[in-house]
């Protein structure tokens, strides 16, 4: 990874790839996401918790695979979801700091960029252009999303929302699997809150994503059909 700050003047030849692919790490298994985002994805991938790298908290991710190290999502240059999740569609964006401020930088050993295939990331007279929007917008809101996202999970544990997932499947060819390692939001405790306790979460904007969290559980059998076809 090389990180640079995003420049008009200095980064005004690139373009940008677009298309989904999996040499580029669009199939990863699993992909970070935000409370904000929950209710695009509950239609297409199970949203689910997992410890953050650090081990200090809980990170929203959205399983993109289940019985495989890698999704079969991004092929033939398409992706092939109704949706495609922001940590994908940033890339090559991330976020630094400029002294107080957050900044956005350009991974520039992205091989997305080159100067001659794909959408132009700057227009003529310096400005985005309308793919570089876009992906500012995505990477503002996941960055946003972040800062909010341990309060989020605070009020799910507060509530006692979370439970372990251990999801046992049984493969097409006869092979038993378990999906472990994840927490996911109980529909039943869910359901059984004090009504003060859900004025709290709705006061608080967490619970329309948390139901999205909870219809998301309905993607685990579409992830297994998309995967064995079953």
């Amino acid at each position: 990874m090389r990180p640079d700050l995003l420049d008009n003047l200095r980064h005004a030849d690139l373009r940008l790839d677009v298309r989904p692919d999996a040499r580029w790490g669009d199939a990863v298994r699993a992909v970070p996401t935000v409370p904000a985002e929950f209710q695009a994805l509950q239609g297409s991938f199970p949203i689910a918790f997992t410890p953050t790298e650090d081990g200090a908290g809980l990170q929203a991710v959205a399983l993109l695979a289940l019985t495989q190290a890698h999704n079969g999502f991004a092929t033939d240059g398409t992706w092939h979801a109704a949706h495609l999740p922001w940590a994908l569609e940033r890339q090559p964006l991330l976020v630094g700091r400029d002294g107080e401020r957050w900044v956005v930088h350009i991974d520039l050993d992205s091989p997305r960029l080159s100067e001659d295939r794909g959408e132009a990331l700057f227009l003529p007279h310096g400005g985005p252009s309308p793919v570089l929007e876009r992906r500012m917008a995505v990477l503002q809101a996941l960055h946003d999303g972040l800062q909010g996202m341990p309060a989020f999970v605070d009020a799910l544990q507060r509530h006692q929302l979370l439970e372990p997932l251990a999801l046992d499947i049984t493969l097409p060819n006869g092979d038993a699997h378990r999906v472990g390692g994840f927490s996911v939001v109980d529909a039943d405790r869910l359901a059984a809150l004090p009504g003060d306790a859900v004025a709290e979460l709705q006061d608080a904007g967490h619970l329309l994503p948390i139901h999205m969290a909870v219809a998301s559980m309905a993607r685990f059998r579409d992830l297994l059909a998309h995967e064995h076809g079953v």
